[in-house]
């Protein structure tokens, strides 16, 4: 993950995770318990053998209405605002305290900071403008080329394309710089390509929306209105030469390593060899250029754009990205556009929200560090290593009884597996920020210093051994992931706390909940993207070719019946966008039932609430899914989100597995059972 991801990316879809607390809410002083297995989210009026998902968050759904200042509301969500107003309470003392260390200075003034909003608005546009009288000094082509270089490293946003430091996808051992697509204001290059009626209204929306951004700066109408016209025009060209979400799934497509001199034939107008200078790079030799196409269009648009649209669009690039740490005009014009009428958010949240999540955002490793000490104990951290070693045993055993897979792949991929890095909770080392700046009377001015740390920091990497032990998140985060350069699995500790890890119910649910999410990022390993990757982390082809399509056939199958399901209106799931993401639901809850009936063999297990133990491991493998969602916001996800909506999640899934449907007596013919059933393994 790049310093350029959290800071324009970060804000477009900032609202879509905000709370149901109201502005009367308060600091929590500990994390509201909720059971991994809920009754009074079941909808007991459904047939389970119909829809799973409407019998398990039937009554969730009806208890949890979207909040105003919400996209969606989700179980996942709402753990993660009350993870987040836990931590309110946190950075309010530090905030306060008198004799603080160094972390909670940095901590407390960012959160104090963002919370004096007099002071912002007294500011008004004035902390972004010494970056809009750099672009205005620019008066030709060739001074406005050379300066794409410090804006980049100097200031947040998305300016043409992206460039920073990453593993080398043949041999992840090394660290090398890599540049990428990027330059646009809408979530996805789509937005720009369609012709319906919803996209062509959402563009003009957008025109809008850069003219009043504009105008809050201090243009004229009239200019800003031109102005926005010629920064769409910029931006649809770059779409246009952008690779779509599907095709970027293929490592291949992105992996292109060029010279230097080979990247300077292609966009002759920029001068690498002094654009990596200024980047802390000097002498790179070689890079991987991810998209050549893409820089192409670059180089068209750098040479033959009149030199005030480009100056324009770099000008409302840069106020975009800095719009959320700016006066209130700045902040309601955001919110109008990226939440109120991409996502249909009709109210903005209150101010702890944002700031609380900013400090995590910003220096999360420093605030994680408080949240891990008060609520991830040692034995929560045993339990759920254990549990996932269990669930590597059962994917090691799936292996090699595999009738399909050959003996040859079968080394390979046990081999795979067992290098795989289990990180459970936290760092084994913390992120030290004591370069980082912070000021009590400076928001802006601390997001900007954030994002030179942050993008300092990435391109230090260069040259250096690659850090094994880095997380992409910090430990409040509730989420998951499984990273295929670095072969490891990661699961912070916001993700590990009830109802989703609920230490005082017994194992059914538990591993149906958690046990099956450590399953899918373990399947990640071998899904059609990470299959690719070997033990090491290296791009390489292990598979033999009779292999390589018996596993291809099977997520076909998952594919087509994926793109069966609707999520709004008529648009239906993009399943070779969400392949991956439904592979691992259901072979990680396949996995995680192997390892929970192991762990149980023997025991007398008996009913508890009117439910058989396999029916509470799948009613908790369900209850995490629980959610609602926005018209608008389906649409969005639609379009930009790999992940399939809830209840495709839920439904998908156990339509395809005879336990679940033994545990309900499902009878052929009805809607949870698919004949015949996709396998993953």
């Amino acid at each position: 993950m790049t310093s350029k991801t959290w800071v324009l990316a970060g804000f477009l879809g900032l609202m879509a995770v905000y709370s149901a607390m109201g502005q009367t809410a308060q600091p929590l002083p500990a994390i509201p318990y909720s059971p991994s297995l809920d009754l009074t989210s079941l909808d007991r009026t459904v047939d389970p053998c119909v829809d799973f998902y409407k019998f398990t968050c039937g009554g969730w759904q009806k208890n949890n209405p979207i909040p105003a200042d919400q996209a969606s509301w989700s179980v996942y969500a709402k753990l993660a605002i009350e993870n987040q107003q836990f931590l309110w309470g946190i950075l309010e003392d530090d905030a306060k305290a008198k004799n603080r260390t160094p972390v909670q200075q940095k901590v407390g003034d960012y959160f104090a900071a963002c919370m004096n909003t007099s002071a912002i608005d007294a500011l008004g546009a004035k902390p972004v403008q010494p970056v809009l009288a750099q672009i205005a000094a620019l008066k030709t082509r060739a001074e406005l080329v050379k300066a794409i270089a410090a804006i980049n490293h100097e200031h947040p946003g998305s300016f043409f394309f992206g460039a920073g430091v990453g593993q080398d996808a043949v041999d992840s051992s090394l660290e090398i710089v890599e540049l990428r697509a990027g330059g646009l204001g809408l979530p996805d290059r789509d937005y720009y390509t369609k012709t319906d009626a919803k996209s062509v209204k959402i563009r003009e929306q957008y025109v809008a929306f850069i003219a009043q951004i504009l105008g809050l700066a201090g243009e004229s109408s009239d200019a800003a209105k031109a102005d926005a016209t010629a920064i769409l025009g910029i931006e649809t060209a770059l779409a246009k030469a952008s690779l779509t979400r599907v095709e970027r799934r293929d490592p291949h497509k992105t992996y292109h390593i060029m010279t230097v001199a080979e990247l300077s034939g292609l966009t002759p107008a920029i001068d690498w060899p002094a654009y990596f200078k200024v980047e802390g790079a000097p002498g790179v030799a070689k890079l991987n250029v991810s998209q050549p196409e893409f820089m192409k269009t670059v180089q068209a648009e750098l040479t033959d754009e009149p030199v005030a649209a480009l100056q324009a669009y770099l000008r409302f690039h840069a106020l975009a990205s800095m719009a959320p740490y700016l006066s209130k005009p700045f902040v309601e014009a955001n919110f109008d556009f990226f939440s109120k009428t991409l996502r249909g958010v009709p109210a903005m949240p209150p101010r702890w929200k944002t700031c609380t999540q900013g400090v995590d955002r910003t220096l999360g490793e420093a605030l994680g560090q408080e949240f891990v000490r008060r609520t991830f104990s040692a034995d929560m951290k045993a339990k759920t290593q254990l549990m996932t070693e269990q669930i590597e045993t059962a994917m090691q055993h799936e292996i090699e009884g595999l009738e399909w897979m050959s003996a040859e792949t079968k080394t390979e991929a046990v081999r795979k597996l067992h290098a795989i890095r289990n990180k459970i909770g936290y760092p084994d080392k913390w992120r030290d920020y004591s370069k980082l700046d912070v000021k009590l009377d400076d928001y802006a001015g601390n997001a900007t210093r954030a994002y030179l740390f942050e993008e300092t920091r990435n391109w230090g990497k260069l040259g250096k051994p690659v850090d094994l032990t880095e997380w992409g998140m910090t430990p409040p985060t509730v989420n998951a992931y499984f990273n295929p350069q670095m072969n490891d699995i990661n699961f912070p500790a916001g993700v590990l706390q009830p109802p989703l890890y609920d230490p005082k119910e017994d194992d059914a649910p538990n591993y149906g909940n958690t046990g099956s999410t450590i399953g899918h990022e373990l399947t990640h390993a071998f899904d059609d993207e990470g299959r690719q990757f070997d033990d090491k982390g290296n791009l390489r082809d292990w598979w033999t070719k009779t292999d390589a399509t018996g596993f291809e056939d099977r997520i076909n199958c998952i594919r087509d019946q994926y793109a069966g399901y609707v999520i709004v209106d008529d648009i239906h799931i993009n399943s070779k966008l969400t392949s991956g993401e439904d592979v691992a639901d259901l072979g990680g809850t396949l996995l995680a039932y192997m390892a929970w009936k192991k762990q149980t063999a023997g025991q007398d297990l008996k009913p508890v609430d009117g439910f058989t133990p396999d029916q509470r491991y799948f009613i908790g493998m369900a209850q995490w899914a629980c959610e609602n969602d926005r018209p608008e916001n389906q649409r969005v996800s639609a379009i930009t989100n790999p992940h399939s909506p809830g209840f495709a999640r839920v439904n998908g899934v156990v339509t395809n597995m005879p336990e679940f449907q033994n545990a309900f007596s499902c009878k052929a013919g009805q809607p949870m059972v698919h004949s015949p059933s996709c396998k993953v393994w």
